[in-house]
């Protein structure tokens, strides 16, 4: 432990106000969001919670008909929103670790693949992986959203929405690990303890995940990082859009979209304390991703 805080990637950390900022930030968030039912004062999905008489009762200001005070206020069911963001939060992490998680699996093997066996399996995966980068990564998302949902039964539309919609974003950002992981493997495998491996008969999958692999994994890091932060606003970019996280469970995305159709008749608590929550928690991943950027780069140090 005491190599650890003394090592040079710590000594970076410290002496980055931002980083340090950004961290605490994020695990705060994230605490809140994964302990929401312990800190949230309602459930707000639950109806029988659940008041209309307390519905757009403003922030900090006893409710005309029920005297009842919100911290952020409500919205028209009467749910409070500080409750609303926090198990909203917990939806929108949820997707981004995941689709982070899928992608990061999807783009390292194809990635392995494509820079260690080469030949046409390298050139089907990349030029598949060019022709995807033409178009919008969001447009891919909800072409494959689409597709998807339009599989997926009817009846279990709701219940599947959110791993349909991880799929979807996964699919569309596994691009960027694929094309690092392969140019790292181009590198490596010409290496001679690649060469050392192979002579003594090693089997290629062998060489890939217990040599190469750990090699490649410092710039994937980075990445999964900063791409955390473009795959929340991913989703709540769909949910507000409306293909995203359904009514029955919603994220960030939707409460906006909620949000949104009460902003000009004055109720504005409604879509500010949402957005505000998620520019913090996209605004602070990205921050801790720059920092990591640099701190793992040795060209900088």
């Amino acid at each position: 432990m005491t190599q650890f805080w003394n090592s040079d990637f710590m000594w970076s950390f410290r002496h980055a106000p931002v980083a340090i900022v950004s961290f605490c930030v994020v695990a705060l968030l994230v605490f809140c969001a994964v302990f929401a039912p312990l800190i949230a004062p309602f459930d707000p999905f639950d109806p029988s919670t659940l008041n209309l008489m307390n519905g757009f009762s403003k922030p900090m200001e006893p409710n005309a008909f029920t005297g009842d005070s919100f911290w952020l206020g409500t919205d028209d069911q009467g749910r409070d929103v500080f409750s609303t963001i926090l198990y909203g939060m917990r939806i929108s992490l949820f997707v981004g670790f995941a689709a982070v998680l899928f992608a990061m699996v999807l783009g390292i093997s194809l990635g392995l693949i494509a820079g260690y066996v080469g030949g046409w399996t390298e050139t089907i995966i990349m030029r598949t992986a060019d022709v995807q980068l033409t178009f919008p990564s969001i447009l891919v998302a909800m072409l494959i959203f689409g597709i998807a949902k339009g599989f997926t039964p009817v009846e279990l539309r709701d219940q599947m929405a959110i791993w349909v919609l991880i799929i979807a974003i996964g699919l569309s950002d596994w691009v960027q690990f694929a094309r690092v992981v392969r140019g790292a493997a181009l590198v490596e495998k010409n290496k001679e303890y690649v060469q050392a491996a192979q002579l003594i008969g090693r089997s290629s999958f062998a060489i890939m995940l217990r040599h190469i692999l750990p090699n490649v994994l410092s710039p994937v890091l980075v990445i999964a990082t900063i791409s955390l932060a473009l795959a929340i606003i991913a989703e709540a970019t769909l949910s507000f859009l409306g293909v995203g996280a359904p009514p029955t469970q919603p994220s960030l995305g939707t409460l906006i979209r909620i949000g949104q159709g009460f902003l000009f008749s004055g109720e504005w608590w409604i879509l500010f304390f949402p957005a505000v929550t998620l520019l913090t928690l996209a605004l602070s991943v990205n921050l801790l991703g720059d920092w990591l950027r640099d701190a793992m780069n040795p060209r900088l140090k």
